[in-house]
């Protein structure tokens, strides 16, 4: 207020006094107070803050001004053929990393992956309980190249919690994975190895917080498995990459992600492990609507920019499509050209932390991290994440969540519906899909109260 003043003197910088006077005649009767509202999770958002006084060093990441962050693409096709042409064609399109979903053999890999150069384009995997064969797989296909950027993203944690079941111990899947993943971590210095995701909590109802904390939890545990498969602390923990959703509300999203590296930080340094957390952004399938669709642009753009805003190291923008179908290949460019906007034209990465010193996000960053450390150690406390998803400690959390939220209303939906619905087209292609079954180990199943994905919209879509 006091710059207004330096650059013309005649104006008088109203104060924060000045302002409440003014929101008291409008509130009447109702207390400043009724205009202070929370998360899901109870962690007030005021109506007003001030600046803060000095900016909280939050660990970012690397700032790099031509690439701030990496664009990445995900393909679901279940013919390897039509994911190489879908990953060449995003690869061209200006996407920076490419991830297969639902493919883990060696043969699949090799075709999926036809003429993408792996010492260029990192490359990913989605293979749920099959992640230790795809990680093998995707080795095949690197021949050994230690310039290959692989993301092996290994995460039977995520694919036990919202399937409810694994086929053998899930305790058994880890020490598998480990044992991959400490062979191959000579060959590629440069490779990741696991994916400790809190996504799953998100996208079935679950909290900030919650996500975070299951993120968090997840991470500990893996780096557990790899240090018994005699990988070093230091390397279990930089080769581990924390996995986050980014929905419409980027307010919440960008802080979030900040929180996740505050927490991750904190884990990483006690455990003797390096700090700096690299984080995956995919944008949120519960916020997606099939009724209307075409209003999911305006989510995802909002989605990618607290992603980006928030200081994920790589964004996996979905498309406007994926509530009712696989994209088509407008559906992919539209997808990439927003974060490329973003990029480019919107300069959402020429600073490192564009929230840094707003008492808002300063404020709101730090309830969300001790809030979700505050989780993490429940669940630390109750055995870790394995035994928390069992006894539904991780579940009942989300079933609060849900409660809390209510029914929000929904542009396209609940609000403002379509009085002519269109037909949006999608690929008429196949997903592809793993049978967990061919991934059994021995020993019993392990079992929890599965966490299954919900769309917001979708009990109204039905009812409509």
């Amino acid at each position: 207020m006091a710059d207004i003043a330096r650059l013309d003197p005649g104006i008088t910088p109203a104060g924060e006094d000045a302002w409440r006077a003014l929101v008291a005649k409008t509130l009447g009767d109702k207390p400043f107070e009724s205009l202070t509202n929370t998360t899901v999770e109870g962690l007030p958002i005021a109506p007003l803050y001030a600046a803060a006084d000095q900016p909280a060093a939050f660990p970012t990441r690397p700032f790099d001004g031509e690439r701030p962050w990496d664009v990445r693409t995900l393909s679901a096709q279940a013919d390897p053929a039509r994911v190489n042409a879908e990953l060449l064609a995003d690869l061209e399109g200006g996407a920076a990393s490419v991830i297969v979903r639902g493919h883990a053999t060696a043969e699949a890999l090799t075709r999926a992956l036809k003429d993408v150069i792996v010492e260029l384009a990192p490359v990913g995997l989605d293979a749920g309980f099959h992640g230790a064969k795809a990680a093998d797989g995707l080795h095949a296909v690197a021949k050994s190249s230690p310039g290959a950027k692989l993301n092996f993203h290994m995460d039977p944690l995520s694919a036990f919690a919202e399937a409810g079941v694994s086929p053998g111990p899930i305790e058994s899947h880890l020490v598998s994975c480990a044992t991959v993943a400490a062979r191959h971590i000579q060959t590629y210095p440069q490779a990741q190895l696991f994916l400790a995701s809190g996504r799953v909590a998100h996208e079935a109802g679950g909290g900030e917080a919650l996500e975070v904390a299951v993120a968090a939890a997840s991470a500990l545990a893996y780096a557990k498995a790899l240090l018994r498969a005699g990988v070093p602390v230091a390397d279990a923990f930089e080769r581990i990459t924390l996995g986050l959703s980014a929905d419409a509300d980027y307010f919440l999203t960008l802080a979030k992600l900040r929180a996740a590296r505050v927490v991750f930080a904190r884990i990483a340094t006690a455990s003797g492990g390096r700090a700096e957390a690299r984080i995956e952004a995919r944008t949120s399938r519960r916020m997606l609507t099939a009724q209307d669709p075409w209003t999911n642009m305006i989510r995802l753009t909002a989605a990618g920019f607290g992603a980006a805003a928030g200081g994920a190291d790589a964004v996996v923008l979905g498309a406007f499509t994926d509530a009712i179908g696989l994209p088509t290949a407008f559906a992919r460019r539209q997808s990439r050209n927003t974060q490329l906007v973003l990029m480019e034209e919107a300069a959402i990465g020429r600073v490192v932390d564009p929230a840094a010193g707003s008492g808002y996000f300063e404020s709101l960053t730090d309830h969300l991290a001790r809030a979700a450390w505050a989780k993490f150690q429940a669940i630390e406390a109750a055995g870790g994440i394995i035994a928390a998803l069992e006894k539904g400690l991780i579940a009942r959390e989300i079933a609060a969540a849900v409660e809390t939220r209510g029914d929000p209303k929904i542009l396209g939906v609940t609000a403002y519906p379509p009085t002519d619905k269109q037909a949006v087209e999608v690929d008429p292609g196949q997903p592809a899909a793993l049978d967990p079954a061919g991934a059994r180990l021995p020993g019993p199943d392990g079992k929890c109260p599965a966490l299954t994905p919900v769309r917001t919209s979708e009990k109204h879509e039905v009812a409509a």
